[in-house]
């Protein structure tokens, strides 16, 4: 077998999913059905080229002839087109029956476009087919001519899904336990899977690997671009939720941004929907971790004029606009806040919706409560369904599947409604304050109260109505563990209220409440922006020495809720400016001594001393069955592991 055989061996081995993609090229195959072209476009790295690999081997298994054209390969013009096919003039592919013609990296052969379509394609034999893939979306002249909508077939390239990305994994010899990480990092795509599976070879994939594959997927994304203030637009649209012209302007402190919007809206990588243009997730990440690490300063002050353009539009617009650009604010708070793991997966939940919940579905949300927090709940929440139906919101999915709900009870509508009973039955209600409302109920229907992209929608849609017109004076927020969320909770101001927790079904729930007297809406938005802007990113490095104090520090601060905001390793490239990145490095590196026999002794005297700790030392030892002395020496030696551990990763994070 020559080299190039076992190349096209080993990559039809490799590839895996793309069912749907397939199975356009085969009816492109079928004579009996019209299509003739089909043009494939994604973003970079997403796999276009193995697609077309597919193409070709299926059309030559079945006796086309196949001819592969590459933008990279060819300059864009009309002579070294036909040079690369082999023939003088156009009229020559009409002798070329069963022809099967695949260009691959169009965007690099724009000038042809025009050419191409109108000469090149109509010129081919009548049995012939084409295959155009390329990072730009087709022309809308392949649909609106009505010539070329008959023949054209138009696909779109995304990740892969999760089977498919653990396929791709395995594969690639990824051992098991790596690849729920490298999955959630990657989101399935397929140059990601690729880098983070080099990267697995090496040693374990962890999320402190991620910078590695960063570099390598920006230049994927985008190979070139005109000039740096194009590269600043790209960076500048990547930090905010959606992009206006106006927006963009502002962020780059120009007077006019029309040709840069323009630029922008053309890039593959970039999508647009009703409130402007927002990235690929994974296009957005990497451009963020990019210049987070390159330009800390500059990716604040993008910030910073994202904050006050906001400030400034806010102040203006109506109520509806307001709830829009409060959303805006919140995604500004996703890497530089407690609030990142909550709001991160905002762009994940355009498919989700919330509505008045139907009479059908109040069961569902019953029976959810019962399953999550018991009996006795499930009563109390039967009775509030009955007496408010209205109070209920339903979460639902883009196929309409009912997948989470909520249920803001109002104090006064109580009242008015002569329920007192219904307050006396819930001993939730007991502290609600006058011309107060009360979150009673909330939850993914799956998860609970877990991070999720319902749970984020849940918060979000909260968000919007804290700037109804009708603001009520306090409003309350139930949660059935209060740990998880204190610092998110103390962030955005709403603050423990320990009086008002009750008991349902022996389990304790934690509230937290805002007094919209003390600070109402727009002084509550204005107050989460400038809380941002204190925010700062990391400009220097921390040396070993300084490093291994700041660990043994943040160990001991690590079970006080806001114990690590200001501890010297949010200066580190692991934690990057976030305490909840800190604590999760902290954590993974914890594991890591728990998962090796040679530490895990050491783990369990860190377990009991700071993870979760027993009241002193000494009863440390003693539920370790340990002496003293020995217990410190273990607990010494765990330390210096775990400080060597973060280090290691800290170093690796820094790269060369």
């Amino acid at each position: 077998m020559r080299l190039g055989e076992r190349l096209d061996t080993a990559r039809r081995r490799g590839f895996v999913g793309r069912e749907s993609e397939l199975a356009a090229f085969e009816r492109l195959l079928d004579p009996s059905l019209p299509a003739q072209v089909l043009l494939v476009h994604g973003p970079g790295g997403v796999g276009k080229t193995a697609l077309l690999h597919q193409y070709g081997w299926r059309a030559a298994a079945e006796g086309h002839r196949v001819i592969w054209l590459d933008g990279h390969e060819i300059e864009p013009t009309q002579a070294a087109v036909l040079a690369a096919l082999g023939i003088a003039s156009l009229d020559e592919l009409s002798t070329m029956p069963g022809l099967v013609l695949l260009i691959d990296t169009l965007e690099l052969l724009a000038p042809l476009e025009r050419w191409l379509r109108r000469e090149l394609i109509p010129a081919l034999a009548g049995d012939a087919l084409a295959v155009l893939a390329g990072r730009d979306r087709p022309p809308p002249v392949w649909r609106a001519d009505p010539g070329w909508r008959e023949l054209v077939d138009i696909v779109q390239l995304g990740n892969l899904s999760h089977p498919e990305g653990r396929r791709l994994l395995e594969l690639r010899g990824v051992p098991e336990a790596d690849q729920n990480p490298a999955l959630d990092f990657t989101r399935g795509h397929p140059l990601a899977l690729a880098l983070v599976a080099d990267v697995a070879a090496q040693r374990r994939f962890s999320a402190v690997s991620a910078h590695q594959v960063m570099g390598a997927l920006l230049k994927s994304f985008v190979d070139t671009v005109p000039s740096p203030l194009h590269q600043q637009a790209l960076e500048a649209c990547a930090q905010v939720l959606a992009t206006t012209e106006p927006l963009l302007a502002a962020l780059l402190d120009l007077r006019d941004a029309a040709e840069l919007f323009a630029w922008l809206r053309d890039l593959s990588i970039v999508e647009y929907g009703s409130r402007g243009l927002f990235p690929h997730d994974l296009a957005r990440d990497a451009l963020g971790a990019e210049l987070r690490w390159r330009d800390p300063d500059g990716c604040e002050e993008i910030r910073r004029r994202a904050a006050a353009y906001y400030r400034q539009q806010f102040g203006v617009a109506r109520p509806a606009v307001q709830q829009l650009i409060l959303l805006d604010f919140v995604y500004l708070h996703r890497d530089t806040s407690v609030l990142g793991p909550f709001v991160a997966g905002y762009p994940q939940t355009g498919a989700l919706s919330a509505h008045p919940a139907l009479p059908a579905e109040l069961g569902t949300f019953v029976s959810w409560v019962r399953k999550h927090e018991g009996e006795e709940s499930a009563r109390i929440c039967s009775s509030w369904l009955e007496r408010q139906p209205g109070s209920a919101v339903a979460i639902r999915s883009s196929e309409g599947a009912t997948v989470g709900f909520y249920q803001l009870i109002s104090v006064d509508a109580t009242l008015d409604a002569s329920m007192d009973a219904s307050v006396d039955d819930d001993p939730a209600m007991a502290r609600v304050p006058a011309r107060g409302q009360m979150v009673r109920f909330w939850m993914d229907g799956e998860r609970y109260q877990e991070p999720s992209p319902v749970q984020l929608f849940i918060t979000v849609q909260l968000f919007r109505s804290y700037l109804q017109a009708a603001c009520p004076d306090h409003t309350l927020l139930t949660f059935a563990s209060a740990e998880p969320f204190a610092e998110g909770c103390a962030h955005v101001d709403f603050h423990r209220m320990p009086e008002a927790d009750f008991t349902v079904g022996g389990h304790v729930y934690a509230v937290f409440g805002h007094d919209w007297t003390a600070v109402p809406p727009l002084a509550w938005v204005s107050r989460l922006a400038e809380r941002d802007s204190l925010i700062s990113s990391p400009t220097s490095l921390l040396d070993e020495e300084t490093f291994a104090a700041a660990v043994k520090s943040a160990l001991r601060s690590l079970g006080r809720a806001g114990g690590l905001r200001d501890s010297p390793l949010l200066a580190s490239m692991l934690a990057r400016g976030q305490e909840s990145a800190l604590r999760a490095v902290l954590k993974q590196a914890a594991d890591q001594l728990a998962a090796s026999p040679r530490d895990r002794r050491l783990h369990r005297a860190l377990h009991h001393t700071f993870v979760q700790p027993a009241e002193t030392q000494a009863a440390a030892a003693e539920l370790l069955g340990l002496p003293m002395t020995t217990y410190r020496r273990h607990l010494a030696a765990a330390e210096a592991r775990l400080t060597e551990i973060l280090w290691q990763h800290e170093l690796d994070a820094r790269g060369p």
